[in-house]
């Protein structure tokens, strides 16, 4: 473990970037497609809302980490309807997030800075339906980072 993160196989995180290959394109086009759209219409409603919906819970979590990914790195555009989605991912529950995942996806949040607000949204959805202890102590620093302690 280094600075509070704990490194992962490489070969567990190829897997996560073949997941999330798999669901690019689609995700991107909806992405696009909802960023001329009307945003005040309902997440299920939306091209990302279908796309989410026409999903398993597998294919739900590497579309969750593929826009969390995507908004990260690219914080700076328009990322309206990459948010909404990380947001809308983030609120379901009961998804089989593992515990690979989860440090992955913080490891991005990290990553990312203090710049991009949202960068604990989903990871830290993804935290709460892990068992108790699954991944140790999370807990926030006074810089707005966080961490996991133990």
């Amino acid at each position: 473990m280094r600075s509070g993160r704990a490194w992962l196989d490489r070969a567990v995180v190829q897997g996560f970037y073949d997941r999330m290959r798999a669901v690019a394109p689609a995700a991107y086009g909806a992405i696009e497609r909802d960023r001329v759209g009307d945003p005040g219409r309902p997440f299920v409603d939306t091209a990302c809302g279908r796309l989410a919906g026409s999903l398993d819970p597998a294919g739900l979590r590497a579309l969750g980490m593929w826009a969390h990914h995507w908004c990260m790195r690219f914080y700076d555009d328009d990322t309206r309807p990459g948010l909404r989605l990380v947001r809308e991912i983030a609120g379901r529950r009961g998804l089989g997030w593992t515990v690979d995942e989860v440090r992955w996806m913080l490891g991005e949040s990290y990553a990312a800075g203090p710049a991009a607000a949202h960068r604990f949204t989903l990871p830290l959805a993804a935290v709460a339906d892990l068992p108790d202890g699954a991944l140790g102590e999370v807990a926030a620093d006074g810089a707005g980072w966080w961490r996991l302690v133990g």
